[in-house]
């Protein structure tokens, strides 16, 4: 059955080729003083920095610049990024990059003027935003998180061992986001990868859980076909721009709110994932796809229908006469092949996970309940060994 939900999404896309065009006009809604964030430096190689800052110069926009946005945002830039935002009084803050650099803009946008430590506030005690919130707008580079139509910000804390996600609300997500899949094309091709898996894994935490034969199923059924198909273009030949729109489209819709309403949703691959990633730095699809067999295999038997389903709907096997466990398992060994093929990570130890950080790793993996069922700590353990 369907549940019972609102629906809402603010921000504006501009998809295209020429998409970058459109950066005039947005920024005639914001005040003078922007902060312009990015990661190490490829956006100046590719050209895709000139064209932005030309755009801001012929706004007459005073930019303060925040380079270095790591893939994985600690709090330690979070804190800087904040200086620099407050001590500017900046009225935009402009993310060029992929989803961890918009992830970081949008934490700036809601820490910059929070009159506490915005970690503990935020991302320890999940407290909703109660003050000034800075307006962010995204040029996207590399395709994966859906950061460019969503609230969600991940950071990272070595210091606790901890990498943790909130989902802020509607007034956090991007006002705006410039997509143009040539923005992608330099991306390495493990990057690439890697965000082809995250998110083909968002639309798998929506997809098994709980309710089941409603719209957002056959959605998340036609984006999972989708990325599949243009994945297997996409890794033979990167600069096919049909391949990449297709896959910067899906990534939009996998995580930009719609597919998960009617769903209690699971999303505990990615606790379990963040939680990798806290402990060695690793980047956040590999980690992904280095626990998700173990763990579906693990929670198969919990939700075999809807494994059975994905078998015959997205992996197109006839499963008639198969039995729902039969079905399943070749629905997952599918799943693995395709995974073999684009060339992700299929180990967590080949990102670094050892024999000592186990215990570790399980106590900084939050413990969800969406999902077909509610792991402990021991199960914890035992998927991320079986991932090694």
């Amino acid at each position: 059955m369907l549940g019972n939900f609102s629906y809402s999404n603010p921000t504006k896309l501009y998809f295209g080729d020429d998409a970058i065009s459109f950066l005039k006009d947005e920024l005639k809604n914001y005040g003078s003083r922007v902060m312009l964030t990015y990661g190490g430096g490829s956006i100046k190689k590719n050209g895709i920095y000139d064209e932005v800052i030309k755009a801001l110069k012929d706004a007459g926009k005073e930019v303060f610049e925040d380079p270095g946005v790591m893939s994985n945002p600690t709090v330690q830039k979070l804190y800087e990024g904040c200086r620099i935002a407050k001590d500017n009084d900046v009225d935009l803050i402009l993310a060029v990059g992929g989803g961890s650099t918009i992830d970081y803009a949008k934490a700036v946008s809601v820490s910059a003027w929070c009159e506490e430590d915005p970690w503990d506030k935020y991302y320890l005690r999940m407290e909703d935003v109660d003050n000034r919130i800075i307006p962010v707008g995204s040029v996207l580079t590399m395709v994966g998180t859906g950061s460019e139509m969503n609230g969600g910000s991940v950071i990272t804390n070595h210091e606790q061992k901890k990498k943790i996600g909130h989902v802020f609300g509607d007034n956090v997500m991007p006002k705006f986001s410039i997509l143009n899949p040539k923005y992608t094309f330099t991306v390495l091709k493990y990057q690439m990868v890697a965000g082809i898996y995250d998110i083909f894994n968002h639309i798998c935490e929506q997809y098994f859980s709980g309710e089941d034969d409603n719209t957002s199923d056959y959605l998340s059924e036609a984006l999972m076909k989708s990325v599949i198909h243009a994945s297997r273009i996409a890794v033979k030949n990167p600069e096919d721009y049909e391949a990449r729109s297709n896959l910067m489209w899906a990534a939009t819709w996998a995580l930009n709110t719609l597919i998960s309403k009617g769903k209690t949703t699971d999303w505990e691959v990615h606790m379990i994932g963040q939680a990798i990633g806290a402990y060695t730095d690793a980047t956040h699809g590999m980690t992904l796809a280095a626990v998700s067999l173990p763990y579906y295999r693990h929670i198969m038997p919990y939700g075999l229908p809807k494994f059975a389903r994905f078998a015959k709907e997205v992996w197109g096997i006839q499963t008639e006469g198969m039995g729902d466990e039969a079905a399943a398992e070749a629905g997952l060994a599918a799943m693995e092949a395709w995974m073999k093929e684009i060339g992700v990570v299929l180990s967590a130890k080949e990102l670094g996970v050892t024999e000592d950080m186990l215990e570790g790793i399980a106590d900084a993996t939050f413990l969800l309940e969406g999902g077909y069922k509610t792991l402990s700590r021991n199960e914890v353990i035992d998927i991320v060994r079986a991932s090694m």
